[in-house]
């Protein structure tokens, strides 16, 4: 059937018989075009309706803004909208969802307050839930309180729609406290009102309380749709919540969205982040129906995040082969690939290929050549890739700051941190890291203690952790400093962990301290008294002191415990 042919059986009219349609036609076969996304035969209506001398009348003009902002044509709905002699609220609606879907909330929001400011008629719920949309993707909480405050004097907060569109913007602006007081006065509350209060908790990292809405509503009688359980997954995707993972993940198979493709890409990430087995995440690749660019891009890098580099490269390959195009995110995650697996070759090829596509000049990739060519032990590439970039951000400083500490290249890591803080990009607690390990590897020992002071002191998000206390405390026992260690690890403000009382056993190991060693030995395993490098260091230990025995006894006790160090391997 034609289009044309189409056209006329929804009006009931013969349009090619040479009569003239009535505007209740045109409206009709307009909004027809608006839903089909017929540009081309809406074009067409408009010329019709020039032609009838319809260009006054309202209904047509409404239906004609509608109909090119949902082609994506806001240059020809702002030119209709403006021509239109006579305007009311459902032409403005018309271009507002028009801009919002053309990605323009800025010019979407300075038509809302024209309409304020015309006031030919009030605001309608369709009118507040469209502004609500542009104040989520523009963050702009104050202007969203402000179109709320506006909602209430009119009474039209108590429409679900416009609750649920609160609840969306108050979460996208961070203050999910506002969200959860708007859920709660809200006396009609939808799926759709449910699942923006889980996506808001969720984004928010709180976990659990998104996992009790989810109950609260099966206990409603509320059926969860996919984007309920979408959100919920992504909620959890850490290895501290595997186990909630794999529940969630059987309550999406008991309702039947285990073959829905966001689900299944939602399902890859969480479980690549949650540090699954290689199996289980083949055979989640397995339940993937279709194989687009995110199908894809969520494959490798899940791959990555596993640590099967080689596979990623494979899937890479396999994509190319498919003819699916590649974008900034895949080589993101195949330049990390090629990183960890110091695949220096493949790199460079992937290089070639980034200029080749055009993605030469996202900060995103521009950071992983930075780190692929560090991790490789190019440095000079490294260096010449961040020299050509035109900004950088943290994540720059840190890949290049991290390939020259990985490398033994700490005084020059030194100097390149100073480089850095002469400019507007702040470190944050990584930077700090790389810096400190690297002036721990060639015994700076006076400059990482004046660093650690300015992490302390300098006016960062985080305090240091305890990885960098950990690094410290190594700082110290390289240098040979084992009491003024000890006694730092005794002044530390948090609770001091394994990697703490690691770094200390292996100090004792290196310069034979074994009173210390069996102090800390004896910390060390009441906070992982199944952690096999317990015993190898104490063992090392008591042995460079010459006690043999003593040594042979704690590995009996490591193998009486059931105790096994992991084989170690070599690439070659």
């Amino acid at each position: 059937m034609t289009m044309t042919q189409k056209l006329s059986k929804l009006v009931g009219l013969d349009l090619l018989s040479g009569s003239s349609p009535t505007p209740q036609n045109l409206t009709k076969i307009i909004s027809f075009c608006a839903t089909s996304a017929s540009f081309d035969v809406g074009s067409a209506i408009h010329a019709i309706v020039i032609k009838l001398g319809f260009c006054s009348n309202v209904y047509i003009c409404s239906s004609l803004v509608d109909m090119y902002g949902k082609c994506g044509k806001s240059w020809n709905a702002q030119k209709v909208f403006d021509e239109t002699p006579h305007r009311n609220v459902v032409t403005w609606n018309s271009l507002i969802s028009g801009y919002l879907q053309a990605g323009s909330p800025l010019r979407a929001t300075r038509l809302f307050l024209d309409m304020l400011r015309v006031g030919t008629e009030p605001p309608t719920t369709f009118s507040f839930s469209g502004m609500l949309v542009c104040c989520a993707q523009l963050e702009a909480e104050e202007l969203g309180a402000q179109v709320h405050s506006l909602g209430l004097k009119m009474g039209l907060c108590d429409d679900v729609v416009v609750g649920t569109g609160l609840i969306d913007m108050y979460s996208k602006c961070c203050k999910v406290r506002d969200s959860w007081r708007v859920f709660n006065q809200m006396r009609d509350k939808n799926v759709v009102t449910w699942t923006s209060m889980v996506t808001g908790c969720a984004q928010s990292g709180q976990s659990d309380e998104a996992m009790t809405l989810v109950r609260e509503m099966l206990r409603l009688g509320l059926k969860p749709n996919y984007v309920t359980y979408n959100s919920l997954l992504s909620s959890f995707a850490s290895m501290d919540f595997w186990d909630c993972c794999r529940q969630i993940h059987c309550r999406i198979v008991k309702e039947g969205f285990d073959s829905n493709v966001y689900i299944v890409v939602t399902l890859l990430t969480v479980y690549s982040e949650s540090n699954c087995s290689l199996e289980d995440f083949r055979a989640l690749c397995s339940c993937v129906s279709v194989w687009d660019q995110i199908s894809w891009n969520a494959v490798i890098a899940g791959f990555c995040n596993i640590g099967s580099s080689e596979e990623a490269l494979k899937c890479f390959s396999e994509m190319r082969q498919a003819g699916v195009a590649v974008d900034f995110f895949t080589f993101t995650s195949i330049l990390r690939a090629a990183g960890t697996l110091s695949a220096l070759v493949e790199g460079k090829k992937i290089h070639a290929l980034i200029f080749k596509s055009g993605h030469a000049s996202n900060l995103c990739v521009q950071n992983g050549l930075v780190s692929m060519y560090g991790r490789c032990g190019a440095i000079h590439d490294a260096k010449w890739v961040f020299t050509l970039m035109k900004e950088h951000d943290v994540v720059s400083w840190n890949s290049l700051l991290s390939g020259y500490a990985h490398h033994g290249f700490g005084e020059e890591t030194v100097e390149l941190f100073e480089q850095m803080r002469r400019t507007e990009v702040k470190p944050d607690n990584t930077t700090f890291l790389i810096v400190l390990t690297a002036c721990s590897h060639v015994g700076l020992l006076d400059k990482g203690l004046e660093y650690f002071n300015l992490m302390r002191n300098d006016d960062l998000p985080e305090p240091p952790k305890v990885e960098h206390y950990a690094t410290v405390v190594d700082l110290f026992g390289r240098a040979g400093n084992l009491h003024e260690a000890e006694a730092f690890v005794n002044s530390m403000p948090i609770e001091p962990g394994a990697s703490v009382y690691k770094a200390l056993l292996s100090a004792c190991q290196v310069h034979g301290n074994r009173e210390l060693a069996l102090r800390s030995a004896t910390k060390l395993q009441r906070l992982c008294p199944n952690d096999p490098a317990t015993y190898i260091l104490l063992s090392n230990v008591l042995l460079t002191r010459g006690s043999w025995d003593d040594a042979a006894g704690v590995r009996k006790l490591m193998y009486d415990r059931g105790i096994r160090k992991t084989p170690g391997y070599s690439w070659i």
